[in-house]
């Protein structure tokens, strides 16, 4: 009986996430790469921020610039709990997405917004240790192409550890209450 109270008492405390928790997944440890700025990156440079993780790529015509613009909106209404948050955007494109173009286009939809990148190699490690599917596919005109890539949103808390998956069409109504949670848990 004892047993079953305190079972019940832990679930109670436990963060709901409206988001899928992945609390305890065995991927997602791993980052190292370059920001947008040169400086050399990995996930730990952020224990104690909330780390909010994206993959795509400058030239995307739809998932990315909506997904960024609605992660600055999540950050406008987090108000100042936002500066315990680090949004990252991962480029799966490292052949156009230089650290120029990082620097203008990821920044420009929230100044505290950092723009990783790293060689094909660097880029391939760091999509197969978040199971982000990318592919470069052939566009119509000549040597032109365009990236195919998954449009989920991860979410580290204050230690590191991966705990959210949060679906494209889910961040507008999800995300923000699931960062409050997560910062409460963080205290």
């Amino acid at each position: 009986m004892l047993a079953a109270l305190l079972a019940l008492s832990s679930c109670e405390r436990a963060p709901r996430f409206k988001g899928t928790d992945i609390t305890g997944a065995d991927y997602g440890r791993v980052l190292e790469l370059t920001d947008h700025t040169g400086r050399a990156r990995s996930l730990p440079d952020f224990r104690g921020k909330l780390v909010v993780l994206f993959f795509g790529y400058a030239q995307c015509p739809d998932v990315c610039p909506t997904t960024l613009a609605e992660l600055a909106r999540a950050m406008k209404s987090l108000g100042t709990d936002a500066e315990r948050v680090q949004v990252l955007f991962v480029t799966l494109d490292p052949e156009r997405d230089t650290p120029v173009v990082l620097a203008q286009y990821v920044p420009a939809f929230d100044a505290r917004f950092l723009g990783l990148r790293g060689d094909d190699e660097a880029t391939r490690r760091a999509a197969k240790e978040f199971k982000v599917f990318y592919e470069k596919r052939p566009g119509t005109a000549a040597g032109s192409y365009t990236v195919d890539h998954g449009a989920q949103v991860y979410v580290l808390d204050t230690q590191g550890r991966l705990r959210l998956f949060v679906r494209y069409n889910r961040l507008g109504t999800d995300l923000v209450d699931d960062l409050r949670s997560l910062l409460r848990e963080g205290r």
